[in-house]
Formats: C-alpha cells, structure tokens, sequence
C-alpha cells in the first residue's frame, strides 16, 4: 500500500497545479475534481461523511469515468466543505460541492441523448421553462377561445368536455414516451461506461432504500446539511422528500385516471373521495410544500456550496413542479366553475413543458444519480482492486 506521506506528497503536487478558469461548464471539470479527490484521498477526515468518500477510497487515480460516478453520487449536503481544512482561502483550495456540481452537468451533457441535444442543459434555466409552460398554455387558451369555451363552466366539471380524453392522450403519449427514451438512453450509456457488472438483489435494495429515504443528506451523522448559517438542518431533505414523493403520487393518480379511463370505461368527473382525486390532491399539496422550501433554501445557500451557473436550471425545473402542482390544485378545487377551462390550459401547458425539457433539465439528476448509487451498493461488496505492494510502488 501506498505510504501516507507519499499520498501528501503527491496531493501536494496536485494542489500546486493552476487552478482552472471559473467558467460553469470549463474543459477542465473533471481534472480539478480529480486534484481536489487526490488531496482528499491523503487526508480522508470525512470519509464517514457520505458514500463519495469511501468510494474514493478505493481508487487512486480518478478517470472521466470515475469523477462522473463520484460526482453524481454525491448529493451536495456541504458537510465535506465546511469540515475541509483545505477549503479556500487555503492554497489548496478544495471545494468538493462545487465542483462536483459542475461535473454533474457536464455528465447530462456527455450522456445526453441525442447527443446534439447535450447544450440544452445549459439553457434549460427558469426564463425558459416559465417562457414554455405560458406558451402552451396560451396555445390551448387560444384554441378553446376560438371555440368559445374558454370560460364556462361544464356540468359537474368534466374535464374531457373542454379536452377530450382521446385528444390528451394522443398529445401525452408522444412527449412522455419520448422524454422516457431520451432520458433512459442515456442512463444506459452513463451505466455502460461505469462497467459494473450485474446489481444482485441485496444491492439493489440497499440502492432502492437511499433513494427513497434520501439517506446521504442527512450529512453522515443524522443532522443534515449546512445551510446559509453553517448550522446543520435536516429542511433541504424533508423538502426533497415532500417534492419526490409529491410528484410520485400525481404520477400515480394520472396512471390510476388513465387505467381506469381505458381498461374500465370509469371518465372523469371524479368524486372527491375517490382514489384519483385523493392521490392527485395530496401530492399537489407535498408539491407545493416542497418546492417553495426548496426555492426558499435555494436563495438562501452559500453560492460555495455548488455551482452558480446550475442555479437557473435548478429554479426552473422547482417553478415548473410549483405551477403543475398550484394549477392543479386550483384546478380541482374550482373544477364547476368557468375559470376551470383556462386553469386546465395552464395544467396542461405546464405538464407538457416539463415533460419536454425533463430529458435536458433538472430532473435528470435524479436516475443518474440513482444508478450511482446502484453502482455503489454493487461496488461495497466487492475486493478493493487496491492491491499494491511495497515493491511495486518503489
């Protein structure tokens, strides 16, 4: 094994390297991630921190390959960062967070499908999603202005008497299942690259709980993150918690509304009381939480502890989730009024933006960062491959 003071030498050498331009996207990315994991891998003080450290730990140099896994399996807590006695204003100047974000992007870029379609992740920022969603919005107010529905109130607010269920259906499907393709084409490439091997249950179901309890951001230690004060809060993972699990239940209620339209002949309108309203209702309300405590956190956050340029794309996809789920909710409960053909026009504009830019948006980071993850729980049962002798680092 490689001697300690050998590993601080040669982190050494690596922080005496010029640090690159601070552009959002530099050429660079990943080799500043790899000089600030080399420096890291000689101190290794935050290694029960997260799962990045102990992954780090069983390499030693760190490919496009592994900076990509490593920077998509981190989850941005800040707890590396205000723990680092390497942090600027240190010479050394480590910044995982940060950098880490930066590298994230460029990820969705490399991996994006079609490739072509990678710069969108750059211009995918709050302007455009809010710009879109409007749009569509105000191209379906038009149509039904046109007809002259478009404020009246439809007996016992059916929804498929403004727009009818076959018609959605022919504009959803097209947009979801392409989203789908584009986004899982290029979750496969990025796990093609990573060459892990097969995901045996037990990983896979230790991948599946970090998930769905969101376990890394909780900051090693039970107490979460760093925010704006530096004082450890667990808000930014109740907040993604109440946002994923929000958007998960109005997924289902439209998957439930669907089934139930096309395998059963039950059409809206629905009973308040029954499943699809309940599910759509309550995570509209989850959505709403979470995503105004997300915004909120989002202004608040020391600008170290991720990368400016991303923030944009990061408040664009939190406002697209806000107005689906407000305009939803309006929806539901104005649904025997004749403001309710206008909110759907809204709904419906906003659903369909998100599902165009969620390929080449923020919502990206949630798979890849899920296949890292699987990677991990895969990697952790295997042999270190750190086997070095004495002689062979003479």
């Amino acid at each position: 094994m490689q001697p300690l003071d050998a590993l601080i030498r040669e982190a050494g050498a690596w922080a005496d390297r010029p640090a690159p331009a601070p552009a959002a996207l530099a050429p660079d990315d990943e080799a500043e991630v790899a000089r600030m994991l080399q420096i890291c891998n000689a101190c290794r003080y935050c290694e029960g921190f997260c799962a990045v450290f102990p992954a780090m730990t069983r390499r030693l140099e760190f490919g496009k390959a592994d900076v990509h896994y490593l920077a998509n399996l981190c989850h941005n807590c800040g707890a590396c960062l205000h723990a680092c006695q390497y942090a600027p204003p240190h010479e050394f100047a480590v910044n995982i967070p940060r950098a880490m974000a930066r590298v994230r992007v460029r990820t969705y870029q490399d991996y994006a499908w079609p490739r072509a379609f990678g710069a969108l992740y750059a211009r995918n920022g709050l302007t455009l999603a809010v710009a879109l969603a409007f749009g569509l919005a105000l191209f379906l107010a038009l149509a039904l202005a046109l007809r002259g529905t478009l404020w009246q109130a439809s007996p016992g607010g059916d929804f498929d008497a403004v727009f009818p269920h076959t018609l959605m259906v022919a504009v959803f499907t097209p947009v979801f299942l392409a989203a789908v393709l584009a986004l899982g084409l290029g979750i496969r490439g990025f796990w093609r690259d990573q060459a892990v091997g097969p995901a045996a249950a037990p990983a896979a179901a230790e991948a599946a709980r970090a998930v769905a309890t969101l376990k890394y951001l909780d900051g090693g230690h039970g107490q979460g993150c760093n925010n704006a004060d530096d004082a450890f809060t667990l808000a930014r993972r109740r907040f993604h918690q109440s946002t994923f699990y929000g958007f998960l239940l109005c997924f289902l209620s439209t998957s439930v509304a669907t089934i139930e339209a096309d395998l059963m002949g039950w059409k809206a309108p629905y009973a308040y009381t029954s499943l699809v309203p309940l599910l759509g209702i309550a995570g509209g309300i989850a959505l709403v939480v979470g995503t105004v405590g997300l915004w909120r956190l989002n202004l608040q956050r020391d600008p170290m502890q991720g990368a400016v340029a991303q923030q944009a794309m990061d408040r664009g996809f939190i406002a697209l989730l806000f107005l689906i789920a407000t305009s939803g909710l309006l929806l539901a409960a104005l649904r025997a009024t004749a403001s309710m053909p206008l909110l759907l026009a809204v709904h419906l504009g906003a659903v369909i933006a998100f599902f165009v830019t969620l390929p080449y948006g923020k919502f990206a980071h949630g798979p890849f960062r899920a296949a890292a993850l699987l990677k991990w729980a895969v990697e952790r049962r295997q042999p270190s491959n750190l086997l070095i002798d004495d002689e062979s680092t003479a």
